[in-house]
């Protein structure tokens, strides 16, 4: 099969890649980080995540994130709204697109929400029933797709069930996450196969992690099989907290490296992506786990 003409980047970083640092980041950095990756082309930032403060302190400034941002046309600014209560704050917030999470193991399931995978898909209905009234459309992720830090390996089935489940309830998009990067091309393959036979390939994202190094691989032998949608993050934020030491998301730098290489479209400046990684890492105190953009930084 051809290669996709052109890929959307989710940018993850403002969320997914910060929601682990364990001293607080100023508001204004965030919003400085998400600014500078729209004016280098990034249409479609993750912002913020409403969950409770307890739970999640690095995303406690989540309405003063979504509520500060210089919205710049064309960009959409989305949150993790885990629940009904998290949906109604980001709602007043002016939120246009949310989204919810599920597992595709139990085990992970149990550990990381303290319910089933049955239980947690049906804590959503309601949120994607008052999304809808809102007329705000909702993105659903599943987790563990390649393997469960609990269970080991995952069925590509028990992905395809509760990308179904999540599709059929409303989610306009469905991003298939390796949480733990323990996947390898062929499997990355064989989950995307059995999954786009429940739901057309072009509802469907990657997400993976680079812990093992395999994420560029990964990505490759999906992009092959037709997916267009790719979530990473600057500089490669964001660790994988089950896997201690270990580095989380893949780096946006190097993703457009790669698309850029095989002719694939992003609209995306690399060298401002690239500047926008150098600075968060200095501002935060945290190496660059971007190839590109160290290579970029030295020339």
């Amino acid at each position: 099969m051809p290669f996709p003409k052109q890929v959307r980047l989710v940018e993850v970083s403002p969320r997914d890649g910060l929601q682990n640092e364990p001293s607080p980041i100023a508001t204004a950095t965030k919003l400085e980080l998400i600014d500078r990756l729209a004016a280098a082309g990034i249409t479609y930032i993750e912002a913020a995540s409403f969950v409770s403060p307890k739970w999640v302190p690095q995303m406690a400034d989540h309405r003063e994130v979504m509520t500060g941002l210089t919205r710049r046309p064309g960009v959409t600014y989305t949150a993790l709204t885990p629940n009904l209560k998290g949906l109604e704050a980001a709602l007043e917030c002016g939120v246009e697109e949310v989204a919810v999470f599920g597992a595709a193991s139990e085990a992970f399931s149990q550990k990381n929400i303290n319910c089933s995978v049955a239980e947690s898909l049906a804590r959503f209905e309601p949120v994607l029933e008052r999304a809808k009234q809102a007329k705000v459309r909702v993105r659903g992720y599943v987790s563990c797709v390649l393997g469960c830090p609990y269970e080991g390996e995952i069925a590509p089935a028990k992905v395809a069930d509760v990308s179904k489940a999540l599709y059929e309830m409303g989610c306009y998009e469905v991003s298939l996450g390796d949480t733990i990067g323990v996947g390898t091309p062929l499997a990355a393959k064989r989950m995307v196969e059995t999954v786009s036979r429940d739901i057309p390939m072009g509802k469907l994202a990657a997400h993976f992690h680079d812990t093992y190094g395999q994420a560029l691989a990964n990505l490759y032998a999906v992009l092959e099989e037709g997916i267009s949608v790719i979530d990473s993050s600057v500089a490669g934020l964001g660790g994988c907290p089950y896997a201690k030491g270990a580095s989380g998301n893949v780096a946006s730098e190097d993703v457009v490296y790669l698309l850029n290489g095989l002719g694939i479209e992003t609209g995306i400046d690399l060298n401002k992506l690239a500047d926008t990684g150098t600075w968060i890492t200095q501002a935060i105190g945290r190496p660059n786990r971007s190839k590109v953009s160290v290579a970029l930084a030295a020339k």
